[in-house]
């Protein structure tokens, strides 16, 4: 399940919850841009047990677009066979896709922040959303989200 939220500052936010257990979930905030060429914004991963937060993914204007993406899978609600994946171009925001029967989307989060030869740190948490009106629906909300518009 997705909505479109607003913080206490009342910029909007995009929050999904896993249909199947809702304390697992992620969360994009704090949408800013400095420039045409760019979106700054946070994300948030949280599960039983787990909070993890990058708080500047930076998606550049030639990268292939994360609305665009969960628009083809809404778009394809009959289902596929596979893994579908996007992610930002310096991979510090990934996305995997997969189809189960029953009209379900898996959405795999990975947040890979900092990624070095020597180190760094990954995190990836499952959400679980109905592959035609909430895949639908967070596509949308993801479009408004990344754009700043305003209401």
């Amino acid at each position: 399940m997705t909505s479109l939220d607003g913080g206490p500052d009342d910029k909007p936010g995009v929050s999904i919850r896993c249909q199947e257990n809702a304390s697992v979930g992620v969360a994009f905030r704090d949408r800013f841009s400095f420039d045409a060429d760019s979106v700054h914004y946070a994300v948030e991963l949280e599960a039983p047990g787990l909070t993890a937060r990058v708080g500047e993914v930076v998606a550049w204007i030639w990268d292939r677009d994360l609305a665009l993406f969960l628009e083809e899978l809404a778009t394809d609600y009959r289902g596929w066979d596979g893994e579908r994946s996007w992610h930002i171009d310096d991979r510090d925001l990934a996305v995997s896709a997969v189809f189960r029967s029953g009209g379900n989307v898996g959405l795999t989060w990975t947040l890979r922040p900092w990624p070095q030869p020597c180190g760094g740190w990954s995190v990836s948490v499952t959400t679980w959303l109905e592959a035609g009106e909430q895949m639908a629906s967070l596509a949308a909300d993801m479009r408004y989200f990344l754009a700043g518009e305003q209401q």
